[in-house]
């Protein structure tokens, strides 16, 4: 293998510069799961059920739904 190849320079360089500060960034997936432990919905498995679409999107309005009510409660509390 060559030295000035990619596949080599990324096998055997180092890394230049510096990681970025703080926590990682968020997923999406991650935020899907939030959103559907906030609701109440824990033992879903979200990806199976995106399949259906009809399902999903029941579900997903279902959590919207739920949180537009939940934040509505909160803010008439405040």
């Amino acid at each position: 293998m060559g030295e000035r190849r990619c596949a080599y320079r990324v096998l055997v360089g180092k890394p230049e510069g510096k990681r970025p500060l703080g926590s990682p960034r968020g997923r999406w997936e991650d935020n899907i799961k939030v959103n559907f432990q906030e609701v109440g919905f824990r033992a879903v498995d979200w990806i199976d059920m995106a399949q259906d679409r009809d399902r999903w999107r029941a579900r997903v309005n279902a959590v919207m739904n739920l949180r537009v009510a939940l934040y509505a409660g909160n803010f008439l509390t405040s």
